[in-house]
């Protein structure tokens, strides 16, 4: 569970995108990619604690591994 307030907007900004990308076509690996990348320059950049990033890392895998969250919605 997270935290931290700065670790919770990127996860926000992490799960905004993933769904954006996911309506867009890129699937799983794609995903992963982009959060490759994402905590990488999160590790550059040093704004956050490795503790935090590690955690972040699980939390955003735990969302992209769960398929209710890219599912449409029926109105």
């Amino acid at each position: 569970m997270l935290q931290n307030t700065l670790t919770i907007r990127h996860y926000q900004a992490l799960t905004d995108r993933f769904t954006n990308l996911w309506s867009r076509g890129y699937r799983t690996d794609d995903l992963r990619l982009y959060l490759d990348g994402y905590l990488s320059a999160l590790r550059q950049d040093k704004s956050l604690e490795p503790i935090l990033i590690h955690r972040l890392e699980e939390e955003a895998l735990r969302f992209i591994q769960d398929p209710s969250n890219f599912e449409v919605p029926y109105y």
